[in-house]
Order: C-alpha cells, then sequence, then structure tokens
C-alpha cells in the first residue's frame, strides 16, 4: 500500500508565496527590516499613551483646557517647523548617497542634527518655564501628562540624534554608497518617525482644546 501524500506538495507553493512576499516587503521597505521593528515598537507605544491621554482628558475635560492655555503654542510651533526642516534635510541625505555624494550626505545629516540639537534647547526652555512656575508631574493630571510625553519624546530626539551621529561617522569613513545605503536610509526612518510622532504629539496636547 501507498503511504505516500500530496499533502506537502500541495502547501510548499503556498509557503514559498508567504515567503516571497515577506523578503519582497522587507526589500521595500527603506533601511534594514530590523529598524522598522523597532519603530512599529515604538510607535505602539506612543500610540497607547495618547489614547490614555484622551481618555483622562475626556474626565477632566475642564482641568485639561485650562492647564492647556498655559503651554505655549508658538514654541510647540516653532519646534513643529524645526522638525518639518529637519526631516527634509534627511531626505536630502539620502537622496545625496543614492548618487554615490556620501560627504553631501554627511552634511545634510549633520544639518538636521543642527535642527535636532534646537529642538532640544527649545523644549528645556520650554520646560524651565514650567518648572519656575511651580508646575510639576504632581500639579495635575494635564500637567504630569503634558510632561510625560514631550519629555518621552525628546528622548526620542536625542536618540535620533545619536543615530544619525552614527550614520555621520560612518559615511566619513566610506562605508555608505550608492550600491549599499542601508545604515542611511535607517538613520532617516527613525528620524521621520521622531517627527511623525511629534506632528500627531502637538496638537494633540497643544492645541485640540
Amino acid at each position: 500500500m501507498n503511504t505516500n501524500t500530496a499533502v506537502p506538495d500541495a502547501v510548499e507553493p503556498d509557503v514559498i508565496e508567504l515567503n516571497e512576499a515577506e523578503s519582497q516587503l522587507a526589500a521595500d521597505l527603506p533601511g534594514d527590516f530590523a529598524i522598522w521593528i523597532f519603530i512599529l515598537a515604538e510607535m505602539l507605544v506612543f500610540g497607547v499613551l495618547f489614547i490614555v491621554y484622551a481618555f483622562a482628558r475626556a474626565h477632566q475635560l475642564e482641568v485639561f483646557n485650562a492647564s492647556q492655555l498655559t503651554l505655549s503654542r508658538g514654541l510647540g510651533t516653532l519646534n513643529t517647523v524645526i522638525l518639518i526642516s529637519s526631516s527634509y534635510f534627511v531626505v536630502r541625505s539620502v537622496a545625496a548617497i543614492k548618487v554615490n555624494n556620501a560627504k553631501q550626505s554627511a552634511r545634510w545629516l549633520i544639518g538636521a542634527m543642527v535642527l535636532g540639537a534646537m529642538f532640544v534647547v527649545v523644549k528645556l526652555w520650554e520646560f524651565s518655564q514650567k518648572f519656575s512656575a511651580g508646575i510639576t508631574l504632581e500639579t495635575n493630571d494635564f500637567y504630569m501628562y503634558y510632561l510625560t510625553l514631550t519629555s518621552f519624546h525628546l528622548m526620542h530626539v536625542l536618540m535620533g540624534m545619536i543615530i544619525l551621529a552614527c550614520v555621520v561617522y560612518k559615511l566619513n569613513k566610506g562605508a555608505y554608497s550608492a550600491a549599499e545605503h542601508f545604515g542611511v536610509e535607517s538613520g532617516a526612518s527613525f528620524w521621520h518617525m521622531v517627527d511623525l510622532l511629534w506632528i500627531v504629539l502637538f496638537p494633540l496636547v497643544y492645541i485640540i482644546h
């Protein structure tokens, strides 16, 4: 009696197609696939925090609206312009390395880092104003979320600057070229995530009333 079965042969094409689809997805994403896993995880964390903030705001609307009026929308807008500009610099950096111009790519990233440093300075100035006014995490729930969310985002800005600095170092060492620039794209992808998160955080905390 023949005990052979054709089931594996029937399943195998599906497995091959799935593997090919995964490989194609990884190939289509800019940068290393691992950085996208990290980015998605970070965005999930922020997403949960945003939902928790919105839930708390809905239950303390008057407190949140009154406290929100003490925030500087001007500084928040300035930082928004700074981050959007820095993302443009990062886009130009990726474009430069794709035509094998590593030096120009590094210069654009340095420009993005300078803008990142400006964001940090503005944010620290904003924090200093709040602390000088006696505002802390314990003042009320709005300030707890405001300080937590913006501080957590600030940490990611600093992390992004470190990543960009590492990319610049490797660019100057000749590690990247038009043929191999996954590292540049990975750093750029992380920085764009930082920018995107602020674009959500700014109106959520500073504007929506």
